[in-house]
Order: C-alpha cells, then structure tokens, then sequence
C-alpha cells in the first residue's frame, strides 16, 4: 500500500497457465505504479471439517473451518533485520542462510553459463 495515503488496493493473486510464461507458475502480484508490494499478506486456509449442514435451500453444505495465515516479505525483513536475526527467520522457515543459499545460486548459475557457451 502507498505510504502517503490509505489506499483501497487490494493485492490479488495470479497464476499462469504455462510453464514457460514469465513467471513460470510462480503466482505473483500485478502491482499497480502508484501502489507498493505489501510486505506482508494475509491469507485465510480454508478446510472442509467433513461435516455439512442445511445450506439456504436445504441442501447439504459442506461446512468450512478457516485459519487466517500471515506471510512476509523477505526482502522487508533483510532490510529491517540484523543479518543474524535475518539468517534466524530463514532458517525457522526451512531456508538455509542466506550466505550458502547465495554461494548455491552462484554455482547454479554458473553450471548454466557452461552449459550455453559449449554449444
């Protein structure tokens, strides 16, 4: 959301259809100019329970449990956090330091230069 005023924006998430798209099916925001990537977002889980009740005509409806979730940004966290405390939330969410994941994607991409210039 814009720092300078409240916006009415609501972020919405999209998907492509093929894999070869430019996200390739990665979801991703359309962020309007005036308007910034939120640095968090909340998203509702919805389950059904296995247990339905009478809907508005009658019939069965399944009935639904939601539990709201909260993910941030990890580029906000970078840049708000030490690089410790920042290794800490990457390693509480399952991720490896930030150092080897960035030693990691250097060895990739450099497998991947290799790999184009010998043809």
């Amino acid at each position: 959301m814009s720092k300078n005023k409240l916006s009415k924006w609501i972020p919405e998430i999209c998907y492509e259809e093929e894999a070869d798209g430019l996200s390739s099916h990665i979801p991703f925001i359309q962020v309007p100019k005036e308007e910034e990537m939120p640095s968090v977002l909340y998203v509702f889980e919805s389950r059904e329970t296995g247990e339905h009740e009478p809907g508005l005509e009658g019939n069965p409806v399944p009935v639904v449990e939601l539990d709201l979730h909260q993910y941030a940004d990890l580029y906000t966290l970078k840049n708000k956090l030490s690089a410790t405390v920042y290794d800490e939330v990457r390693c509480a969410l399952g991720l490896e330091p930030l150092k080897d994941a960035v030693a990691k994607g250097q060895k990739i991409t450099s497998n991947i230069r290799e790999k184009l210039e010998t043809k």
